[in-house]
C-alpha cells in the first residue's frame, strides 16, 4: 500500500474513522482515533500527540511527538460497522525535528533490520501464541473462571471456547493474516493459534495487531482473553515459541540437507549467539512478574539454557524435524514483540559473527534462566548486547520501569500468604 492508494480505500470502502497505532515501551498497544477528512494530515506526518504520559516517552523535553503511519499497515476492523468503517495505520514515532524517535520499540527493531541486512540477512518469524479464554463477572470484569476441562487438542464439547476460536481465526483472516492452525492447549480455557512466518517488522506487526483481534472477539463472545503468562496455579502457561528463519540473497541460510538436524552452521552460530544472551535478553522476552511462574519444572516450560538437551523436559531451542528453521521457546505473549526480537536477532548475528557455540557436534554448558524479574533485570544490566540495541537512553527507562514493577510485587500481601500464615500465626 501507498499513501495513494491508502486514500483511495478509505474512500471507496466508506471508512470513516482511523486509528493511528502505535506500541509504547511495555509492549502496550496505543492510538489516537481521527476521522478520514483527517486522513491527509496524518498521512503527511504532521499529525501530533502528547507523548508526556506514556510509558517510555515521557521526558518533558519530548512531550510534543508525530505519528508517522506505515501505509503497508493499512487494514479495515471487520468488526466494526460496515457503514462508516474503521481502520487502522500503524506508525512510527517522531520527534518534533522529524527525527525518529530513537526510544519507539518499532524502531528499535528497525534498526536492528538495518543491520541484518547490511550482513546480507533478513529474519523470518512464526509466532506460536497462547492465550486463556476466562468468563467474566456481572459487571463485566475479567475471572479466571471457565467452565471447561479440555485438555490440549480436545474438540467440543469438550472444547468451550471452540465457536470463540474460530470467529477469532475468520477475523484475523479477513485482516490477512495466513492462519496456519489453532487448537486447544494443555490446560483448561487455553488456546493456540498459529500464523504464517512473515519478516521480522510485520511479524511484530502481527503479534500487536492479534492480540488486539483476540481481545476483542472474545469480548463479543462474552468471554475475557488474557495473554497473562501465568494466570491458574497448578497449570501449564501460555508462551509464545517463535520459529525463526534467516534468509540471504532469498534463500534460507538455516537450511543444510547434509545436517542430521537439517540445519546448516549459519543456523549453528545464530543458536550459539542466542545461548550466549538469553539470560540478559530474558527481560525482554519474559518481562513480567507473572512471567516466571511459568518458567517452572513440571508445567512444559523451559528453565535450562540449552540445545536441544533431552535430559531437560522442555529444551529451550529446538529444531522442527522440518529442518531449516530454530525455535524459541521461552517468550510469552506479555513480551513488547519489537523489542524481543530485536534482541533476538542481534543476539543470533553476533553468533555468527563470533562463530559462537554450539556448532555441529557441541553442546552449550547448562545453566538456568532467570528465576525471577528480579534476577532477569540484573543479567540485563549485565549484558552490553541487550542493552546497545535498545539505545542507552531506552535501556535506562526500561530497566527503571522493571524494577519498579519488581519492587512494588515485594510490598504485596498475596493469597497464598493469607491462606497459610493469617490463621497459623
Amino acid at each position: 500500500m501507498t499513501k495513494e492508494m491508502v486514500t483511495e480505500e478509505v474512500k471507496n470502502q466508506d471508512v470513516e474513522f482511523i486509528r493511528l497505532q502505535f506500541t509504547d515501551l511495555l509492549g502496550n498497544l496505543k492510538n489516537m482515533a481521527i476521522t478520514s477528512s483527517r486522513l491527509p494530515k496524518a498521512l503527511d506526518n504532521s499529525f501530533m500527540f502528547d507523548g508526556y504520559s506514556i510509558s517510555g516517552f515521557s521526558a518533558i523535553e519530548r512531550a510534543d511527538m508525530f505519528l508517522y503511519p506505515d501505509p503497508a499497515t493499512f487494514a479495515i476492523f471487520p468488526w466494526r460497522p460496515q457503514h462508516g468503517k474503521v481502520a487502522r495505520l500503524i506508525c512510527d514515532v517522531h520527534t518534533r525535528d522529524g527525527q525518529p524517535f530513537s526510544d519507539d520499540p518499532r524502531f528499535i527493531l528497525k534498526k536492528a533490520i538495518e543491520k541484518a541486512k547490511e550482513q546480507g540477512f533478513s529474519l523470518m518469524v512464526e509466532p506460536e501464541c497462547e492465550f486463556f479464554l476466562f468468563h467474566t463477572d456481572e459487571n463485566g470484569l475479567p475471572t479466571t473462571l471457565s467452565h471447561e476441562q479440555a485438555g490440549y487438542l480436545d474438540l467440543g464439547p469438550l472444547d468451550l471456547g471452540e465457536n470463540a476460536r474460530r470467529d477469532i481465526v475468520l477475523t484475523l483472516e479477513e485482516m490477512g493474516f495466513d492462519v496456519i492452525a489453532s487448537h486447544h492447549e494443555l490446560a483448561p480455557a487455553q488456546h493456540e493459534v498459529d500464523f504464517a512466518a512473515a519478516e521480522a517488522l510485520e511479524a511484530a506487526d502481527n503479534i500487536m495487531t492479534f492480540k488486539m483481534v483476540v481481545r476483542t472477539i472474545a469480548k463479543r463472545h462474552g468471554l475475557h482473553a488474557t495473554f497473562m503468562p501465568k494466570p491458574k496455579t497448578g497449570e501449564s502457561g501460555s508462551g509464545m515459541h517463535l520459529k525463526l528463519t534467516l534468509m540471504k540473497d532469498g534463500k534460507n541460510a538455516f537450511e543444510d540437507a547434509n545436517d542430521e538436524k537439517g540445519l546448516s552452521e549459519t543456523g549453528y552460530h545464530f543458536i550459539g549467539g542466542i545461548l550466549e544472551h538469553i539470560r540478559g535478553i530474558c527481560a525482554l522476552t519474559n518481562p513480567i512478574v507473572n512471567s516466571y511462574k511459568r518458567l517452572l519444572p513440571g508445567f512444559d516450560a523451559p528453565t535450562s539454557v540449552d540445545f536441544e538437551d533431552l535430559t531437560v523436559e522442555s529444551p529451550l531451542i529446538r529444531v522442527p524435524c522440518t529442518g531449516g528453521s530454530v525455535e524459541l521457546r521461552s517468550p510469552d505473549s506479555a513480551a513488547n514483540p519489537y523489542l524481543a526480537i530485536a534482541a533476538i536477532l542481534t543476539a543470533g548475528l553476533e553468533g555468527i559473527e563470533k562463530k559462537t557455540v554450539p556448532v555441529k557436534g557441541h553442546k552449550v554448558d547448562v545453566s538456568h534462566l532467570p528465576g525471577s524479574l528480579n534476577e532477569a533485570i540484573d543479567e540485563m544490566e549485565k549484558d552490553a548486547l541487550v542493552k546497545e540495541v535498545l539505545g542507552e537512553s531506552c535501556a535506562a527507562k526500561y530497566i527503571a520501569a522493571k524494577k519498579a514493577e519488581a519492587a512494588e510485587y515485594t510490598k504485596q500481601v498475596t493469597a497464598w500468604e493469607l491462606e497459610n500464615y493469617l490463621n497459623r500465626y
